[in-house]
C-alpha cells in the first residue's frame, strides 16, 4: 500500500514569496490545519473542499486556523450542497467552541448548520482512516493549545507533524518512534524566543535524529522561485542529508517500507 504526503503551503504567518501558509494534505483526504490560504491551496493543486474528510487542528493561531471558514462557506455552497460529504475535525477540548466564534465572526448565521454537521473528536489519541494517531503537547504559547501528532499506518508507515513548536521532548521522542517529521522552522536565528525552531535547531535535531527524514516547513525563507526582493532572506542553512527544505506542492510517497519524494 503507498501513501502519499504532499505540502500545500510551505511559508510562515509572514508568507514569504511564493509560500503559502504551512498546510499538508496526507492521502489525498486529510488535512493539517486550515490556514488562511487553505482554500486557495486546495485550488491550485485541483483539490475540492468536498474531497476532505479530516481536519487535525494543531493549534489555534491564526495562520493555522482562520481559513476554516471559507472551507465551510465553499463546501455548502459549491462543492457539497447536499451535505454527502461529512467531515471530522480533530482537536484539543478547546477547538470546538473556538472554530464556532470564529466562523461566527466571518459569516454571521451562515455556518451553524454546516458547523452542526461536522463531527467533532476531542480525545488525544484515536484511529481514522487505518491511521493510528496520536495528539502531544508542544512548546509553543499556551494560550492557543499547542499539539503536534503522530501518525502510524496499520501497514507500518510513520509520520510526525510538529504543529508550531520550539524544541521540546514530547516532539522529540515521536520523531524517533518515526520515519519521517514534517517539522516547523519559524524564526531565523536572531530571534530571541524558543518558540519555533530555528535553523541552528534543525542542525541539532537532525544529527540527533540520522534515521529520520526532517521535512521542513513554515519557513521563513524566501522560494528559490521568487524574482522578488527577500522578505528576510532567500539563503538557506547548509543541513545535513536528512534534513530537506520543502516548497510548496512537494510530494513525498510511501512505498516498499520508505518515504521517498517524487515530482507529482
Amino acid at each position: 500500500m503507498s501513501h502519499e504526503v504532499r505540502m500545500l503551503g510551505t511559508g510562515n504567518a509572514f508568507l514569504p514569496h511564493e509560500r503559502h501558509h504551512s498546510f499538508l494534505i496526507f492521502d489525498k483526504k486529510h488535512i493539517i490545519d486550515a490556514p488562511p490560504t487553505a482554500l486557495l491551496s486546495l485550488r491550485r493543486a485541483g483539490i475540492s473542499p468536498s474531497e476532505i474528510e479530516t481536519i487535525f487542528v494543531t493549534h489555534l493561531h491564526g495562520d493555522h486556523v482562520f481559513g476554516l471558514p471559507f472551507l465551510l462557506l465553499e463546501k455548502k455552497y459549491i462543492s457539497d450542497r447536499e451535505g454527502n460529504h461529512p467531515l471530522t475535525i480533530v482537536g484539543s477540548s478547546g477547538v470546538k467552541d473556538r472554530l464556532r466564534q470564529l466562523c461566527t465572526l466571518a459569516f454571521p448565521g451562515s455556518l451553524d448548520d454546516a458547523l452542526d454537521n461536522v463531527r467533532f473528536i476531542e480525545t488525544d489519541t484515536g484511529v481514522i482512516d487505518g491511521w493510528n494517531w496520536e495528539r502531544f503537547r508542544v512548546h509553543h504559547d499556551d494560550a492557543v493549545d499547542p499539539f503536534g501528532y503522530r501518525f502510524e499506518h496499520l501497514d507500518g508507515c510513520s509520520f510526525v507533524h510538529s504543529g508550531d513548536s520550539g524544541p521540546c521532548q514530547n516532539l522529540e521522542d515521536a520523531i524517533q518512534r518515526s520515519q519521517l517529521a514534517v517539522v516547523e522552522m519559524g524564526f531565523p536565528q536572531w530571534v530571541p524566543s524558543d518558540h519555533h525552531h530555528k535553523p541552528d535547531d534543525i542542525q541539532a535535531l537532525a544529527e540527533r535524529q540520522t534515521n529520520v527524514k526532517l521535512l521542513i516547513t513554515h519557513t521563513f525563507i524566501d522560494s528559490p522561485t521568487s524574482s522578488f526582493e527577500p522578505v528576510l532572506t532567500d539563503s538557506f542553512p547548509n543541513h545535513p542529508e536528512n534534513v530537506h527544505h520543502l516548497e510548496d506542492g512537494d510530494t513525498w510517497i510511501f512505498q516498499n517500507s520508505e518515504w521517498m519524494q517524487t515530482n507529482n
